[in-house]
């Protein structure tokens, strides 16, 4: 959870070429909310300088409802007190900024094995299946031949089903400094689906496809009937 949307999206895109599963919320509100009961995170980063709701706000709302899950406080917020304050509602660790990012997912992976949990699982979405480091995705148990580039589109998307990702945000974190346009999302997704359907074809009989685009929004990794 962080205050700048483009800090945000490089950071998630950090974290998901170390491995790491990820949903970024960019205001205290949908901070909150995605992180109800039954979210099923393993750890948090949490922006102390959220809009529309601040982290204090958040954590101490999540600690109210017994969630233990592992929350590492981001922030400007430099001082002493502030730290202290953060620590006594209920973070685990704080890491002031600005940060190095290996710092950051060592902090993290200690947080991970203090709560028992190691990285993230392997993804799952229907007939898919991705390792957790993104080194090798299946689709029903058979390897699908993916470049490195297609293979982080999908983990992006597999990491949010059922959700629009803005092509912005899959340029962001499969592209990231290269001198690209948009336009290479959308050749790179075509490719992606049209492997998808040929896995889908080849075991089922039927071009299932996976990828839906949204005009205007994005794309989206749906389930076929029968499939999820």
């Amino acid at each position: 959870m962080e205050d700048s949307a483009d800090i945000a999206l490089s950071l998630g895109a950090a974290l998901r070429q170390g491995g790491m599963a990820v949903q970024l919320a960019t205001d205290g509100l949908q901070a909150d909310a995605c992180l109800q009961p039954g979210h099923g995170f393993d750890a948090v980063l949490l922006d102390l300088q959220l809009p529309g709701q601040d982290g204090l706000s958040v954590l101490q709302a999540l600690r109210s409802r017994g969630d233990a899950v592992a929350v590492l406080v981001l922030t400007a917020r430099a001082s002493v007190p502030d730290r202290v304050l953060g620590l006594n509602m209920g973070a685990d660790d704080y890491l002031p900024k600005p940060f190095d990012l290996t710092e950051l997912e060592a902090r993290l992976q200690v947080l991970l094995r203090r709560h028992g949990r190691n990285k993230s699982a392997a993804l799952r979405w229907g007939p898919l299946e991705m390792q957790p480091d993104g080194s090798a995705c299946q689709w029903q148990g058979q390897v699908l031949a993916l470049t490195k580039r297609e293979a982080a589109a999908l983990r992006v998307l597999m990491a949010s089903p059922e959700r629009t990702v803005s092509k912005e945000q899959l340029h962001a974190e499969v592209f990231a400094d290269e001198a690209t346009g948009l336009d290479a999302v959308e050749v790179l997704i075509y490719r992606l689906r049209k492997k998808l359907e040929a896995a889908a074809l080849a075991q089922s009989g039927s071009a299932q496809v996976l990828i839906t685009t949204f005009r205007g929004m994005g794309y989206m990794l749906t389930s076929p009937a029968g499939m999820a």
